[in-house]
Protein backbone atom coordinates (compact mmCIF):
# COMPACT_ATOMS: atom_id res chain seq x y z
CA UNK A 1 0.00 0.00 0.00
CA UNK A 2 1.42 3.57 -0.41
CA UNK A 3 2.91 5.49 1.87
CA UNK A 4 0.26 8.19 1.96
CA UNK A 5 -3.11 6.34 2.11
CA UNK A 6 -1.41 4.23 4.25
CA UNK A 7 -1.04 7.29 6.82
CA UNK A 8 -4.89 8.24 6.41
CA UNK A 9 -6.04 5.02 7.03
CA UNK A 10 -4.25 4.50 10.46
CA UNK A 11 -5.17 8.26 11.77
CA UNK A 12 -8.69 7.14 10.41
CA UNK A 13 -8.51 4.17 12.25
CA UNK A 14 -7.00 5.73 15.46
CA UNK A 15 -9.80 8.58 15.30
CA UNK A 16 -12.79 5.97 15.17
CA UNK A 17 -10.89 3.95 17.79
CA UNK A 18 -10.77 7.13 20.00
CA UNK A 19 -14.28 8.34 19.46
CA UNK A 20 -15.36 4.80 20.45
CA UNK A 21 -13.67 4.56 23.70
CA UNK A 22 -14.94 7.96 24.51
CA UNK A 23 -18.23 6.93 23.66
CA UNK A 24 -17.92 3.54 25.53
CA UNK A 25 -16.58 5.49 28.92
CA UNK A 26 -19.43 7.51 29.33
CA UNK A 27 -20.53 7.53 32.53
CA UNK A 28 -24.32 6.48 33.21
CA UNK A 29 -26.58 9.22 34.91
CA UNK A 30 -26.68 8.37 39.27
CA UNK A 31 -28.95 6.08 39.98
CA UNK A 32 -32.18 8.01 40.53
CA UNK A 33 -34.69 7.35 43.71
CA UNK A 34 -37.67 7.27 41.85
CA UNK A 35 -38.10 6.23 37.91
CA UNK A 36 -41.22 8.27 37.45
CA UNK A 37 -42.51 5.93 34.28
CA UNK A 38 -45.67 7.71 32.08
CA UNK A 39 -47.24 6.45 29.13
CA UNK A 40 -50.12 8.36 27.50
CA UNK A 41 -52.43 5.78 25.93
CA UNK A 42 -52.71 6.91 22.02
CA UNK A 43 -50.32 9.76 21.23
CA UNK A 44 -48.47 10.16 18.56
CA UNK A 45 -44.97 11.90 18.63
CA UNK A 46 -46.57 14.54 16.20
CA UNK A 47 -48.93 15.84 19.02
CA UNK A 48 -46.01 16.97 20.67
CA UNK A 49 -45.21 19.71 17.70
CA UNK A 50 -48.83 20.01 16.90
CA UNK A 51 -49.97 21.32 20.15
CA UNK A 52 -46.54 23.09 21.03
CA UNK A 53 -47.47 26.40 21.42
CA UNK A 54 -50.01 25.03 23.33
CA UNK A 55 -48.01 23.23 26.00
CA UNK A 56 -47.29 25.11 29.27
CA UNK A 57 -46.38 22.17 32.01
CA UNK A 58 -45.23 18.73 31.58
CA UNK A 59 -44.76 18.28 27.60
CA UNK A 60 -43.42 21.56 27.54
CA UNK A 61 -40.53 20.88 30.19
CA UNK A 62 -39.74 17.28 29.17
CA UNK A 63 -39.56 19.10 25.43
CA UNK A 64 -37.36 21.81 27.02
CA UNK A 65 -35.18 20.14 29.19
CA UNK A 66 -35.74 16.14 28.42
CA UNK A 67 -33.77 14.26 25.67
CA UNK A 68 -36.47 13.86 22.76
CA UNK A 69 -35.87 10.89 20.92
CA UNK A 70 -37.47 12.29 17.58
CA UNK A 71 -37.11 9.17 15.76
CA UNK A 72 -38.85 6.22 17.96
CA UNK A 73 -40.86 3.19 16.13
CA UNK A 74 -42.08 0.28 17.45
CA UNK A 75 -40.66 -2.41 15.79
CA UNK A 76 -43.78 -4.52 15.93
CA UNK A 77 -46.12 -4.77 13.61
CA UNK A 78 -49.67 -5.03 15.82
CA UNK A 79 -49.31 -1.73 17.72
CA UNK A 80 -52.23 -1.71 20.21
CA UNK A 81 -52.43 -0.70 23.97
CA UNK A 82 -51.02 -4.35 25.76
CA UNK A 83 -47.83 -4.98 23.26
CA UNK A 84 -47.45 -1.18 24.21
CA UNK A 85 -47.95 -1.37 27.79
CA UNK A 86 -45.30 -5.17 28.03
CA UNK A 87 -42.85 -3.46 25.69
CA UNK A 88 -42.60 0.00 27.73
CA UNK A 89 -40.61 -1.21 31.05
CA UNK A 90 -39.21 -4.71 29.42
CA UNK A 91 -38.12 -4.03 26.26
CA UNK A 92 -39.59 -7.30 24.53
CA UNK A 93 -40.85 -7.68 21.27
CA UNK A 94 -44.14 -9.93 21.32
CA UNK A 95 -42.56 -12.95 19.84
CA UNK A 96 -40.34 -12.97 23.50
CA UNK A 97 -42.82 -12.15 25.56
CA UNK A 98 -45.73 -13.50 24.86
CA UNK A 99 -48.42 -10.69 24.68
CA UNK A 100 -49.88 -10.48 21.23
CA UNK A 101 -52.40 -8.47 21.63
CA UNK A 102 -54.94 -7.07 23.82
CA UNK A 103 -56.75 -10.43 23.66
CA UNK A 104 -56.06 -13.84 21.74
CA UNK A 105 -57.81 -16.91 21.52
CA UNK A 106 -56.65 -19.47 24.01
CA UNK A 107 -56.88 -22.79 22.10
CA UNK A 108 -56.01 -24.64 25.79
CA UNK A 109 -58.99 -22.92 27.02
CA UNK A 110 -61.21 -22.83 23.99
CA UNK A 111 -61.93 -18.62 24.51
CA UNK A 112 -60.74 -15.65 23.65
CA UNK A 113 -58.47 -14.31 26.53
CA UNK A 114 -57.01 -10.81 27.89
CA UNK A 115 -53.51 -10.17 28.09
CA UNK A 116 -53.85 -10.31 32.37
CA UNK A 117 -56.27 -13.08 31.99
CA UNK A 118 -56.01 -14.85 35.05
CA UNK A 119 -58.78 -17.40 36.45
CA UNK A 120 -57.01 -17.82 39.49
CA UNK A 121 -56.95 -14.41 40.41
CA UNK A 122 -59.94 -12.50 42.44
CA UNK A 123 -60.45 -8.67 42.18
CA UNK A 124 -59.54 -6.60 45.36
CA UNK A 125 -61.87 -3.38 46.46
CA UNK A 126 -64.46 -3.98 43.58
CA UNK A 127 -67.39 -6.87 42.75
CA UNK A 128 -67.77 -9.20 45.12
CA UNK A 129 -66.30 -12.63 43.74
CA UNK A 130 -64.78 -10.91 40.50
CA UNK A 131 -61.89 -12.41 38.35
CA UNK A 132 -58.91 -10.34 39.14
CA UNK A 133 -55.78 -10.02 36.72
CA UNK A 134 -52.52 -10.30 37.11
CA UNK A 135 -48.98 -10.92 34.62
CA UNK A 136 -48.90 -14.30 34.28
CA UNK A 137 -49.43 -14.10 30.73
CA UNK A 138 -45.94 -12.09 30.45
CA UNK A 139 -43.34 -14.30 29.39
CA UNK A 140 -40.36 -12.09 30.02
CA UNK A 141 -38.85 -10.15 33.45
CA UNK A 142 -39.38 -6.08 33.66
CA UNK A 143 -37.33 -3.07 35.11
CA UNK A 144 -38.84 -3.51 38.32
CA UNK A 145 -38.34 -7.48 38.37
CA UNK A 146 -34.51 -6.89 38.00
CA UNK A 147 -34.77 -4.49 40.49
CA UNK A 148 -36.25 -6.95 42.78
CA UNK A 149 -34.23 -10.09 41.92
CA UNK A 150 -30.99 -7.78 42.55
CA UNK A 151 -32.31 -7.60 46.02
CA UNK A 152 -32.97 -3.30 46.09
CA UNK A 153 -35.80 -2.49 48.92
CA UNK A 154 -37.85 -0.95 46.22
CA UNK A 155 -41.50 0.01 46.11
CA UNK A 156 -42.71 -0.71 42.65
CA UNK A 157 -46.40 0.39 41.93
CA UNK A 158 -48.60 0.25 38.62
CA UNK A 159 -51.65 3.00 38.20
CA UNK A 160 -54.42 3.33 35.04
CA UNK A 161 -57.59 2.85 34.45
CA UNK A 162 -56.49 -0.14 32.26
CA UNK A 163 -56.08 -3.33 34.12
CA UNK A 164 -53.48 -4.20 31.31
CA UNK A 165 -51.71 -0.64 31.35
CA UNK A 166 -51.48 -1.24 35.14
CA UNK A 167 -50.29 -4.50 35.09
CA UNK A 168 -47.66 -5.38 32.60
CA UNK A 169 -45.22 -2.11 32.41
CA UNK A 170 -44.23 -3.10 36.68
CA UNK A 171 -44.54 -7.19 36.16
CA UNK A 172 -44.33 -9.94 38.06
CA UNK A 173 -42.65 -9.03 41.19
CA UNK A 174 -44.41 -5.27 42.07
CA UNK A 175 -46.01 -4.30 45.11
CA UNK A 176 -49.60 -3.43 43.30
CA UNK A 177 -51.21 -2.70 40.50
CA UNK A 178 -54.21 -0.50 40.66
CA UNK A 179 -57.27 0.08 37.84
CA UNK A 180 -60.73 1.44 37.80
CA UNK A 181 -63.40 -1.50 37.81
CA UNK A 182 -66.33 0.53 36.32
CA UNK A 183 -68.75 -1.75 37.51
CA UNK A 184 -68.52 -1.07 41.33
CA UNK A 185 -66.62 2.49 40.21
CA UNK A 186 -63.98 1.97 42.37
CA UNK A 187 -60.25 1.18 42.34
CA UNK A 188 -58.62 -2.00 42.67
CA UNK A 189 -56.50 -4.52 42.29
CA UNK A 190 -55.97 -8.56 42.44
CA UNK A 191 -54.88 -10.73 45.48
CA UNK A 192 -52.40 -11.48 42.86
CA UNK A 193 -50.54 -8.60 44.45
CA UNK A 194 -52.33 -8.27 47.91
CA UNK A 195 -55.04 -9.61 50.09
CA UNK A 196 -57.06 -6.47 50.57
CA UNK A 197 -57.13 -2.42 49.12
CA UNK A 198 -54.41 -0.33 51.26
CA UNK A 199 -56.08 2.62 53.41
CA UNK A 200 -55.43 5.00 51.19
CA UNK A 201 -56.99 3.18 48.16
CA UNK A 202 -60.40 3.00 50.46
CA UNK A 203 -59.94 6.51 51.28
CA UNK A 204 -59.94 7.49 47.35
CA UNK A 205 -62.74 4.89 47.12
CA UNK A 206 -65.10 6.30 49.51
CA UNK A 207 -64.78 9.26 48.09
CA UNK A 208 -66.44 8.59 45.47
CA UNK A 209 -64.50 10.19 42.74
CA UNK A 210 -66.60 9.21 39.77
CA UNK A 211 -69.55 11.28 40.95
CA UNK A 212 -67.70 14.55 40.97
CA UNK A 213 -67.77 14.48 37.20
CA UNK A 214 -71.63 13.64 37.29
CA UNK A 215 -73.29 16.17 35.42
CA UNK A 216 -70.23 18.10 34.52
CA UNK A 217 -69.72 19.22 30.82
CA UNK A 218 -66.87 19.24 29.00
CA UNK A 219 -65.37 22.61 27.49
CA UNK A 220 -62.25 23.20 25.92
CA UNK A 221 -59.71 24.96 28.05
CA UNK A 222 -59.67 27.79 25.81
CA UNK A 223 -63.55 28.18 25.32
CA UNK A 224 -65.61 31.35 24.55
CA UNK A 225 -68.43 32.10 26.88
CA UNK A 226 -70.88 31.04 24.20
CA UNK A 227 -69.07 27.78 23.30
CA UNK A 228 -70.84 24.96 23.21
CA UNK A 229 -69.94 21.93 25.06
CA UNK A 230 -67.68 18.65 23.52
CA UNK A 231 -70.05 16.68 25.40
CA UNK A 232 -71.86 16.37 28.53
CA UNK A 233 -71.37 13.47 31.47
CA UNK A 234 -75.53 13.24 31.11
CA UNK A 235 -77.45 11.36 28.58
CA UNK A 236 -80.56 12.55 27.06
CA UNK A 237 -79.15 16.16 26.74
CA UNK A 238 -80.76 17.60 23.17
CA UNK A 239 -78.17 19.08 20.92
CA UNK A 240 -75.25 17.82 23.03
CA UNK A 241 -73.16 14.46 22.91
CA UNK A 242 -73.34 12.32 25.80
CA UNK A 243 -69.33 11.67 26.65
CA UNK A 244 -69.97 8.10 27.36
CA UNK A 245 -68.20 6.26 30.19
CA UNK A 246 -66.27 8.40 32.79
CA UNK A 247 -62.73 7.15 31.07
CA UNK A 248 -63.57 8.61 27.66
CA UNK A 249 -63.48 12.16 29.14
CA UNK A 250 -60.91 14.15 31.19
CA UNK A 251 -61.99 13.24 34.39
CA UNK A 252 -60.92 9.80 33.67
CA UNK A 253 -57.37 11.09 33.27
CA UNK A 254 -57.79 13.33 36.48
CA UNK A 255 -58.67 10.51 38.34
CA UNK A 256 -55.48 8.78 37.43
CA UNK A 257 -53.36 11.77 38.20
CA UNK A 258 -54.96 11.96 41.88
CA UNK A 259 -54.34 8.34 42.17
CA UNK A 260 -50.50 8.51 41.51
CA UNK A 261 -49.61 11.72 43.56
CA UNK A 262 -51.62 9.39 46.46
CA UNK A 263 -49.45 6.98 45.90
CA UNK A 264 -46.40 8.52 45.46
CA UNK A 265 -47.06 10.25 49.35
CA UNK A 266 -48.68 7.32 50.87
CA UNK A 267 -46.17 5.07 49.94
CA UNK A 268 -43.24 6.88 50.19
CA UNK A 269 -41.78 6.28 47.04
CA UNK A 270 -38.12 7.18 46.72
CA UNK A 271 -37.59 7.17 50.23
CA UNK A 272 -36.82 3.75 50.13
CA UNK A 273 -33.16 2.17 49.67
CA UNK A 274 -33.42 0.84 46.27
CA UNK A 275 -34.81 2.66 43.39
CA UNK A 276 -39.02 2.47 43.67
CA UNK A 277 -40.83 2.90 39.89
CA UNK A 278 -44.22 4.45 39.77
CA UNK A 279 -45.79 3.46 36.54
CA UNK A 280 -48.48 5.54 35.23
CA UNK A 281 -50.09 5.19 31.78
CA UNK A 282 -53.07 8.26 31.04
CA UNK A 283 -56.09 6.22 29.48
CA UNK A 284 -58.70 8.55 28.60
CA UNK A 285 -56.80 10.10 25.66
CA UNK A 286 -57.33 6.61 23.99
CA UNK A 287 -60.96 6.58 24.80
CA UNK A 288 -61.31 10.23 23.30
CA UNK A 289 -58.91 9.54 19.91
CA UNK A 290 -61.01 6.04 18.98
CA UNK A 291 -64.38 8.28 19.14
CA UNK A 292 -63.32 11.39 17.95
CA UNK A 293 -59.94 10.72 15.89
CA UNK A 294 -56.56 12.31 16.21
CA UNK A 295 -57.49 16.04 14.14
CA UNK A 296 -60.86 16.83 16.28
CA UNK A 297 -60.70 19.64 18.97
CA UNK A 298 -61.34 17.19 21.16
CA UNK A 299 -58.07 15.94 20.78
CA UNK A 300 -56.21 18.34 21.03
CA UNK A 301 -57.73 19.64 23.81
CA UNK A 302 -57.23 16.53 26.40
CA UNK A 303 -53.49 16.53 25.06
CA UNK A 304 -53.77 20.07 26.47
CA UNK A 305 -55.24 18.70 30.01
CA UNK A 306 -52.84 15.68 30.07
CA UNK A 307 -49.95 18.39 29.53
CA UNK A 308 -51.10 19.70 32.81
CA UNK A 309 -51.51 16.96 34.62
CA UNK A 310 -47.85 15.07 34.10
CA UNK A 311 -46.33 18.51 34.67
CA UNK A 312 -48.38 18.41 38.39
CA UNK A 313 -47.15 14.73 38.46
CA UNK A 314 -43.54 15.32 37.77
CA UNK A 315 -43.67 18.55 40.38
CA UNK A 316 -45.29 16.80 42.80
CA UNK A 317 -42.61 13.68 42.47
CA UNK A 318 -39.74 16.10 42.86
CA UNK A 319 -41.01 18.01 45.82
CA UNK A 320 -41.30 14.90 47.67
CA UNK A 321 -37.83 12.81 46.38
CA UNK A 322 -35.72 16.11 45.66
CA UNK A 323 -35.29 16.99 41.52
CA UNK A 324 -31.80 15.49 41.13
CA UNK A 325 -33.33 11.84 42.30
CA UNK A 326 -36.11 11.43 40.05
CA UNK A 327 -35.50 10.02 36.59
CA UNK A 328 -38.50 10.86 34.39
CA UNK A 329 -39.46 8.83 31.11
CA UNK A 330 -42.06 9.43 29.09
CA UNK A 331 -43.68 7.10 25.81
CA UNK A 332 -46.97 6.04 24.38
CA UNK A 333 -47.89 2.57 23.63
CA UNK A 334 -49.41 3.39 19.95
CA UNK A 335 -50.49 6.30 17.90
CA UNK A 336 -53.55 6.43 15.59
CA UNK A 337 -54.91 6.73 12.50
CA UNK A 338 -56.73 9.73 10.89
CA UNK A 339 -60.54 9.01 10.82
CA UNK A 340 -61.30 7.28 7.07
CA UNK A 341 -63.44 10.45 5.99
CA UNK A 342 -61.35 13.29 7.19
CA UNK A 343 -58.84 12.01 5.21
CA UNK A 344 -61.22 11.43 2.49
CA UNK A 345 -61.60 15.14 2.57
CA UNK A 346 -58.25 15.93 2.44
CA UNK A 347 -57.99 13.63 -1.02
CA UNK A 348 -56.00 11.45 0.68
CA UNK A 349 -56.41 7.83 0.84
CA UNK A 350 -58.33 5.65 2.82
CA UNK A 351 -61.83 3.93 3.73
CA UNK A 352 -63.76 1.39 5.70
CA UNK A 353 -63.36 -2.03 5.10
CA UNK A 354 -66.41 -5.21 6.28
CA UNK A 355 -65.35 -7.62 8.92
CA UNK A 356 -68.10 -9.31 7.92
CA UNK A 357 -67.12 -10.08 4.37
CA UNK A 358 -63.51 -11.00 5.64
CA UNK A 359 -65.55 -13.76 7.56
CA UNK A 360 -67.77 -14.71 5.21
CA UNK A 361 -65.00 -14.77 2.73
CA UNK A 362 -63.10 -17.15 5.22
CA UNK A 363 -65.97 -19.51 5.90
CA UNK A 364 -67.31 -19.76 2.26
CA UNK A 365 -63.61 -20.84 0.99
CA UNK A 366 -62.52 -23.31 3.63
CA UNK A 367 -65.93 -24.60 3.43
CA UNK A 368 -65.78 -24.90 -0.37
CA UNK A 369 -62.71 -26.57 -0.89
CA UNK A 370 -62.19 -28.88 2.25
CA UNK A 371 -66.08 -29.25 3.82
CA UNK A 372 -68.71 -28.26 6.40
CA UNK A 373 -67.68 -27.07 9.75
CA UNK A 374 -66.79 -23.43 11.68
CA UNK A 375 -63.70 -22.99 10.12
CA UNK A 376 -62.87 -20.33 12.27
CA UNK A 377 -63.23 -20.62 16.16
CA UNK A 378 -61.26 -17.67 17.55
CA UNK A 379 -60.18 -13.68 16.00
CA UNK A 380 -57.65 -10.74 17.54
CA UNK A 381 -59.16 -8.29 15.68
CA UNK A 382 -59.30 -9.20 11.73
CA UNK A 383 -56.24 -12.19 12.06
CA UNK A 384 -58.37 -15.70 12.52
CA UNK A 385 -57.65 -18.79 14.36
CA UNK A 386 -58.62 -21.66 12.27
CA UNK A 387 -60.47 -25.19 13.59
CA UNK A 388 -57.56 -27.95 14.25
CA UNK A 389 -60.29 -30.67 14.49
CA UNK A 390 -61.92 -29.57 11.05
CA UNK A 391 -58.27 -29.64 9.74
CA UNK A 392 -57.44 -33.31 11.18
CA UNK A 393 -60.77 -34.29 10.37
CA UNK A 394 -60.26 -33.34 6.73
CA UNK A 395 -56.88 -34.58 6.74
CA UNK A 396 -55.37 -31.75 4.90
CA UNK A 397 -52.06 -29.67 6.37
CA UNK A 398 -52.51 -26.53 8.32
CA UNK A 399 -50.20 -24.86 5.99
CA UNK A 400 -52.40 -25.32 2.63
CA UNK A 401 -55.35 -24.05 4.94
CA UNK A 402 -53.69 -21.28 6.07
CA UNK A 403 -52.69 -20.40 2.13
CA UNK A 404 -55.62 -21.20 0.24
CA UNK A 405 -57.29 -18.48 3.45
CA UNK A 406 -54.78 -16.24 2.33
CA UNK A 407 -54.84 -16.67 -1.40
CA UNK A 408 -58.58 -15.48 -0.74
CA UNK A 409 -58.48 -12.84 1.50
CA UNK A 410 -55.73 -11.30 -0.44
CA UNK A 411 -57.93 -10.72 -3.59
CA UNK A 412 -60.79 -8.53 -1.49
CA UNK A 413 -60.52 -4.79 -1.97
CA UNK A 414 -57.52 -2.61 0.32
CA UNK A 415 -55.33 -5.59 1.73
CA UNK A 416 -51.96 -5.02 1.27
CA UNK A 417 -50.49 -7.98 2.59
CA UNK A 418 -51.49 -11.70 4.05
CA UNK A 419 -49.11 -13.26 6.06
CA UNK A 420 -49.20 -17.06 6.82
CA UNK A 421 -48.60 -19.02 10.59
CA UNK A 422 -46.18 -21.17 8.59
CA UNK A 423 -44.96 -18.48 6.41
CA UNK A 424 -43.68 -16.55 9.28
CA UNK A 425 -42.65 -19.22 11.31
CA UNK A 426 -40.43 -20.78 8.00
CA UNK A 427 -39.21 -17.24 7.41
CA UNK A 428 -40.87 -17.33 3.85
CA UNK A 429 -41.09 -13.45 3.86
CA UNK A 430 -40.11 -10.50 1.41
CA UNK A 431 -37.26 -9.06 3.13
CA UNK A 432 -38.38 -5.66 4.31
CA UNK A 433 -39.25 -3.56 7.53
CA UNK A 434 -42.94 -4.98 7.80
CA UNK A 435 -42.29 -8.14 7.25
CA UNK A 436 -39.73 -7.54 10.26
CA UNK A 437 -42.33 -6.26 12.10
CA UNK A 438 -44.57 -9.07 11.73
CA UNK A 439 -42.10 -11.38 12.67
CA UNK A 440 -41.56 -9.34 15.92
CA UNK A 441 -45.08 -9.96 16.53
CA UNK A 442 -45.61 -13.57 16.15
CA UNK A 443 -45.65 -15.87 19.09
CA UNK A 444 -46.23 -19.53 17.85
CA UNK A 445 -49.36 -20.97 19.75
CA UNK A 446 -50.80 -17.91 20.48
CA UNK A 447 -50.71 -15.89 17.45
CA UNK A 448 -53.86 -16.29 14.65
CA UNK A 449 -52.96 -18.48 11.85
CA UNK A 450 -53.19 -15.40 9.49
CA UNK A 451 -51.95 -11.94 9.90
CA UNK A 452 -54.47 -9.45 7.61
CA UNK A 453 -52.93 -5.86 7.23
CA UNK A 454 -54.87 -3.27 4.97
CA UNK A 455 -53.68 -0.56 2.60
CA UNK A 456 -52.59 2.62 4.57
CA UNK A 457 -55.59 4.32 6.08
CA UNK A 458 -58.17 1.94 5.91
CA UNK A 459 -60.26 0.49 8.61
CA UNK A 460 -61.96 -2.48 9.79
CA UNK A 461 -64.17 -0.13 12.20
CA UNK A 462 -67.24 0.99 11.68
CA UNK A 463 -67.21 4.36 13.41
CA UNK A 464 -64.32 6.66 14.46
CA UNK A 465 -60.45 5.41 14.12
CA UNK A 466 -58.22 3.13 15.42
CA UNK A 467 -54.38 1.62 15.36
CA UNK A 468 -52.90 -1.18 15.39
CA UNK A 469 -50.65 -1.34 11.67
CA UNK A 470 -46.91 -1.41 11.02
CA UNK A 471 -47.82 2.44 9.55
CA UNK A 472 -45.71 5.36 10.67
CA UNK A 473 -48.86 6.49 12.08
CA UNK A 474 -49.43 3.99 14.81
CA UNK A 475 -45.56 3.11 15.71
CA UNK A 476 -44.01 6.85 15.53
CA UNK A 477 -44.61 7.76 19.58
CA UNK A 478 -42.45 10.12 22.00
CA UNK A 479 -39.57 8.92 23.85
CA UNK A 480 -38.28 10.69 26.45
CA UNK A 481 -35.79 11.08 29.48
CA UNK A 482 -35.43 13.92 31.79
CA UNK A 483 -33.39 13.57 34.57
CA UNK A 484 -29.77 14.31 36.51
CA UNK A 485 -26.93 13.43 33.97
CA UNK A 486 -29.70 13.27 31.12
CA UNK A 487 -28.10 16.24 28.27
CA UNK A 488 -31.40 17.95 26.77
CA UNK A 489 -31.53 18.17 23.37
CA UNK A 490 -33.40 16.58 20.11
CA UNK A 491 -31.88 13.00 19.29
CA UNK A 492 -32.90 11.90 15.64
CA UNK A 493 -31.12 8.63 15.76
CA UNK A 494 -33.09 5.77 14.78
CA UNK A 495 -34.64 4.68 18.37
CA UNK A 496 -37.36 2.34 19.76
CA UNK A 497 -39.51 2.42 23.01
CA UNK A 498 -37.57 -1.25 23.20
CA UNK A 499 -34.42 1.03 24.23
CA UNK A 500 -36.34 2.39 27.43
CA UNK A 501 -36.25 -0.82 29.77
CA UNK A 502 -32.06 -1.32 28.78
CA UNK A 503 -31.09 2.13 28.86
CA UNK A 504 -32.87 2.04 32.58
CA UNK A 505 -31.47 -0.80 33.95
CA UNK A 506 -28.04 0.25 33.01
CA UNK A 507 -29.39 3.82 35.03
CA UNK A 508 -30.62 1.44 37.98
CA UNK A 509 -27.18 -0.94 37.65
CA UNK A 510 -29.38 -4.23 37.49
CA UNK A 511 -29.76 -6.63 34.98
CA UNK A 512 -31.32 -5.43 31.72
CA UNK A 513 -34.92 -7.48 30.92
CA UNK A 514 -34.35 -10.99 29.99
CA UNK A 515 -36.68 -10.46 26.95
CA UNK A 516 -34.96 -6.58 25.72
CA UNK A 517 -33.77 -6.58 22.31
CA UNK A 518 -33.33 -2.76 22.89
CA UNK A 519 -30.64 -0.34 23.26
CA UNK A 520 -28.51 1.43 26.01
CA UNK A 521 -29.66 5.17 24.57
CA UNK A 522 -26.14 5.87 25.73
CA UNK A 523 -25.66 9.45 23.66
CA UNK A 524 -27.59 11.30 26.15
CA UNK A 525 -25.53 10.68 28.69
CA UNK A 526 -23.72 13.81 30.37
Amino acid sequence: MDLIPMKRFLTALLLLSFSGSVHAQAPAPKKPKLILAIVVDQFRYDYLMRFRADYTAGFKRLLEEGAVFDNAHYVHALTVTAIGHSTFLSGATPNVSGIVGNEWYDRDVKQNVTSVFDPATKVIGGVPGGLGSSPRRLLVSTLGDEIRMSGQDSRIIGISIKDRSAILPVGHMADAAYWFEGDSNHWVTSDYYRAQLPAWVEEINASRPNMRAFGAQWFALNAKPDAKPFCTMVAGVEGTRYCGSLEASPWGNEMIEEMAEKALAAEQMGKHPGTDILAVSYSSNDYVGHAMGPDSPEARDISIRTDLLIGKLIETAEKQVGRDQVMVVLTADHGVAPVPEVNQKRKMPGGRMSDTLLATTLQQTLEKKYGAGKWVIGNAGPNPYFNRELIRKYKVSEADVEETAAEAVRALPHIYRVYTADQVRKGRMQADGISAAVTNSFFAGRSGDLYVLPENYYLYDAAGTSHGTPYNYDTHVPVIFMGAGIRKGHYYEKAAPNDIAPTLAAISGVQEPSGSVGRVLQEMWQ
